[in-house]
């Protein structure tokens, strides 16, 4: 058995975070809302909760979100999780296609992204897999 050929698919987001109260538990939460252009075209929804002070260079995030859409020409949807922290004022990301999230002709998908900000534009690269 021969293992996928690894692709590309290339574009930007917009986001759009909405707040929700989480008394008492120092954590902020918020839903988010994304619209995915480029080589995704789709919606994303999901939650993202964060804690530290961003302010002073130190915190944390995880955030998970699911897509519908399409990635070329497959249509379907799966879920993305993020995990990132800052420390020192230097941020780090992990970008991941949950395991076992896709559905429809994104069914099988694997794989990792990496995000880029400029001037506000969120910029992706997903490196992924498919079967068959």
């Amino acid at each position: 058995m021969t293992n996928p050929e690894i692709q590309h698919a290339v574009g930007t987001f917009s986001v759009a975070l909405q707040p929700t109260e989480v008394e008492g538990t120092g954590v902020g939460v918020m839903t988010l809302s994304k619209t995915w252009s480029g080589d995704i075209v789709g919606t994303g929804d999901g939650v993202f909760a964060s804690g530290g002070d961003p302010s002073t260079g130190t915190a944390g995030y995880v955030a998970l979100e699911h897509i519908e859409g399409r990635i070329g020409d497959r249509e379907g949807g799966f879920a993305l999780q993020q995990y990132g922290q800052m420390v020192g004022g230097e941020a780090d990301l992990t970008y991941a296609v949950v395991p076992g999230s896709g559905s429809g002709q994104l069914t099988g998908i694997a794989g990792t992204m990496e995000l880029t900000i400029e001037d506000g534009v969120h910029t992706y690269d997903l490196a992924f897999t498919l079967p068959g």
